[in-house]
């Protein structure tokens, strides 16, 4: 009877270790937060909310009651301001809170986290719990630097879009959405101009945005600066991205992989159809290059 009862009692001790294990593997699995180069990942795709990327400029006040509409603020929620681009984040936080609290939205508040105010456990779980949040314009670098030291700030946006929120930026806070993100900087030409006078192999300099969406490129004040060359030599240097130039005044709605123009002027789309791009002497060429033009009110598929 005794060995019986042992044996009994050892079966039920293997079977649990093997749940532990099983439950370990699966939970580490999800759970991973670790990059192939041991940082931590906090970028991460598909929420379940949506993007309002604004290619800088003014705001037309029906952009503005769109961000609203869209993301529930109309009927409850609070909006949060991130400044992290800007060079005077306390400029930028007022006109930043000014331009909803002019649409009746009084439950908002800037944060310039990272640099003026701390990353607490409070800031973050009011970021990643926000109904809309909103990142200024100034250097798309600058507010990745501050991701980067904090990777939790970056988790926390991550949270609130799969949680349905709205992440909304302007200028340099469009450029932070895409994976890839363009600096606005030159390899070969050390001065910095708002456009390239070149399409050239290994010039553009790109950093690691957010990742809010993938397989595109994202360049701002598209039209009015004149930024053509910037982002053909984004999509041959990366063939497998489309390249959206949206210009100012104007923003692309992305909500369940479908795209929306905003605002008042166009929304460029370059796609690169052969996958491939080809060098002479160091100038870059692509056959097949599909442009789109897509005006306000127009929809277009990602």
């Amino acid at each position: 009877m005794n060995e019986l009862i042992q044996m009994v009692k050892n079966i039920f001790s293997l079977s649990a270790t093997i749940l532990l294990l099983i439950f370990g593997l699966v939970f580490s699995g999800c759970g991973d937060s670790t990059g192939k180069d041991g940082s931590e990942q906090y970028t991460k795709t598909e929420g379940e909310g949506s993007l309002m990327i604004i290619g800088g400029g003014s705001r037309p006040a029906e952009m503005i009651q769109r961000m609203i509409t869209e993301s529930g603020l109309d009927h409850a929620g609070y909006a949060i301001v991130l400044t992290m681009s800007a060079a005077n984040p306390d400029t930028s936080g007022y006109y930043g809170e000014t331009q909803f609290r002019q649409q009746g939205v009084t439950n908002v508040r800037s944060y310039d986290l990272g640099r003026r105010d701390i990353a607490t456990e409070n800031a973050l779980d009011s970021l990643q719990n926000a109904s809309l949040v909103y990142i200024t314009g100034g250097s798309q670098s600058r507010f990745m630097r501050s991701v980067e030291e904090f990777p939790e700030i970056g988790t926390a946006l991550i949270n609130a879009y799969e949680s349905g929120a709205m992440i909304s930026g302007t200028s340099a806070g469009a450029s932070v959405m895409s994976r890839i993100m363009i600096t606005g900087d030159q390899q070969n030409y050390p001065d910095y101009t708002a456009t390239f006078y070149h399409l050239e192999k290994d010039n553009i300099i790109t950093e690691r945005g957010l990742g809010l969406i993938e397989g595109v490129i994202v360049d701002q004040h598209f039209l009015k600066r004149a930024r053509n060359n910037r982002l053909l030599t984004a999509v041959m240097e990366y063939p497998n991205h489309i390249g959206i130039g949206v210009d100012e005044a104007t923003a692309v709605l992305i909500k369940n992989g479908q795209a929306e123009v905003v605002g008042e002027a166009q929304v460029l789309v370059y796609q690169n159809l052969s996958g491939e791009s080809k060098v002479n002497n160091g100038r870059l060429g692509a056959n097949n290059i599909r442009l789109d033009i897509y005006l306000p009110g127009d929809l277009f598929e990602l």
